[in-house]
């Protein structure tokens, strides 16, 4: 009764008082799945980094007599068919899928901001040919165009790494170009420019910034889909070269084995999948926490 009360004596005051907002840590604190992908992923890198100390044997030495032995106390997850083991192999494999993610994000990023950038602020014919370029690397499925890039430049997990970041970096150069084309036209950037600030600067300092979080969201969802992509070369022969301990190459190495020794080709499979789910639900939290549109629902 108080509150309404005080809502008709003071109208103005009840109107314009404005909701509070949550804090950023507040508010990932209230999302499930970006907490359960944060998680996952840090989990995922202390491992990574704590591997020496966590490998129980040499993931690349094979110990013939202990071949093809099921999950046990001394083996954790079984051995391979050369006697190695599969724990170790799965711990020494999560380097490498950080390491992709890494290389990929940032070569792609890279080129896809440079050229996001500029065919955004100048606009004309170089903003028509450089998303016509961009349109011709969409014109084939990823995985397609990375596998050809691969071919050419010959197997082996650095040479995958560069194929997927040439195959994405059109996703960037189209996001910062959207960015810029809706930023360039606010009061700021032009009386920025009116005060004579150079284009690098007052694309790099005023405009950019702008284009953080969506660039964030975006990179988080396509770590996994690098891991993903790379596994799958290493699937096919055109990704890791054996003996190195990386999770597509296992998966492939035990594939013969599903029905006898599935132990061989499942952990390697299972951390694949979880991986790349943490990345997934991590991104799709973050996006839920940046994009304005959907930050009211979360707060709620």
């Amino acid at each position: 009764m108080a509150d309404v009360t005080t809502a008709i004596a003071h109208p103005a005051t009840a109107i314009v008082a404005p909701r509070r907002r949550l804090s950023l840590p507040r508010r990932l604190s209230r999302n499930v799945g970006a907490l359960l992908g944060l998680a996952i992923l840090l989990t995922v890198l202390l491992v990574a980094l704590l591997a020496d100390l966590i490998m129980p044997y040499d993931p690349l030495k094979p110990y013939p007599i202990t071949a093809l032995e099921p999950p046990s106390a001394q083996h954790l997850l079984g051995t391979d068919d050369i006697g190695r083991d599969v724990f170790s192999r799965v711990v020494a494999g999560s380097r490498i899928s950080f390491q992709v993610a890494l290389l990929v994000l940032t070569v792609a990023s890279a080129i896809g901001v440079v050229l996001g950038s500029l065919a955004g602020y100048y606009g004309g014919l170089l903003d028509e040919a450089i998303m016509r370029l961009a349109d011709v690397f969409f014109a084939f499925p990823h995985f397609l165009l990375a596998m050809a890039i691969v071919a050419a430049l010959g197997p082996g997990i650095v040479n995958a790494m560069l194929a997927i970041a040439i195959a994405y970096w059109p996703r960037y150069a189209r996001l910062v170009r959207g960015s810029i084309l809706s930023a360039k036209q606010q009061t700021y950037v032009e009386a920025a420019r009116a005060l004579g600030t150079s284009d690098l600067r007052l694309v790099g300092r005023h405009i950019l910034p702008n284009c953080v979080a969506p660039l964030l969201v975006q990179a988080t969802m396509d770590a996994g889909v690098a891991i993903l992509t790379t596994a799958s070369l290493s699937f096919i022969g055109l990704g890791a070269v054996p003996p190195m301990a990386e999770w597509g190459a296992m998966v492939a190495q035990g594939r013969t084995f599903v029905t006898s020794a599935w132990w061989v080709p499942a952990f390697p499979g299972l951390a694949i999948a979880i991986t790349v789910a943490g990345y997934v639900f991590l991104g799709d939290g973050l996006r839920d926490l940046l994009d304005p549109q959907l930050r009211g629902r979360v707060e709620l």
